[in-house]
């Protein structure tokens, strides 16, 4: 009795030819992408975003400049021979103060104390009277010399001010400061304006 022989199928035949094809074409998705996919439960991560660059920084001094040459531009040149009142009374303010300090320099009081108290009175006598000089023939070094003096007399005062066991010797000094503070503040738009050269002088007739 004759075996039978196994009949093998249509692709066996082939050596595997047929089945090839198949077999790449299910490979070849998986070698076309850049990364597999997520496997199952894991959060896909996000896109990583791209790095912020730097943006230039601005230059605070070269805006604080154009604000100030901007507020220069606005600003009222003085009249040739011009000179603002508020500065004629620092002036008279600053002789003021010069003859005061004199006066209590002589006095028995104002010689008494520690270091050299004449010295003192002496050079800030000194600074006193050119300062007010100095404002009358309109320089702006001079007012700038005023309001520090200015702003050195504040300071003491406000500092004596906390020492003061009399009441109407506070309220007097506190209205000293208060006008010094309100010359102070009146004295820095002209200080500007004398920053800027004179106007143009009257137009004379043509012939």
């Amino acid at each position: 009795m004759a075996s039978r022989r196994p009949r093998s199928g249509p692709d066996s035949s082939d050596g595997g030819e047929t089945g090839a094809p198949a077999r790449d074409a299910a490979v070849q998705p998986a070698a076309a992408g850049s990364s597999p996919p997520p496997a199952a439960g894991e959060a896909e991560a996000p896109p990583a975003e791209p790095a912020a660059q730097p943006g230039p920084r601005p230059d605070r001094y070269a805006r604080s400049r154009a604000r100030d040459a901007e507020v220069r531009r606005q600003l009222e040149p003085l009249a040739p021979g011009e000179r603002p009142r508020v500065v004629t009374l620092a002036a008279l303010i600053a002789f003021a103060f010069a003859i005061a300090n004199v006066v209590a320099t002589l006095t028995v009081h104002g010689l008494s104390g520690q270091g050299n108290p004449k010295g003192v009175a002496i050079g800030t006598t000194a600074l006193l009277l050119i300062a007010g000089v100095g404002m009358l023939a309109r320089q702006y070094w001079a007012v700038l010399l005023f309001e520090c003096i200015l702003g050195l007399q504040i300071a003491i005062l406000t500092l004596a001010l906390t020492r003061v066991e009399k009441l109407w010797l506070g309220l007097a000094m506190t209205v000293a400061i208060g006008l010094l503070g309100w010359l102070f503040w009146k004295l820095v738009r002209p200080m500007a304006r004398l920053q800027i050269p004179d106007g143009p002088g009257p137009a004379q007739p043509t012939r």
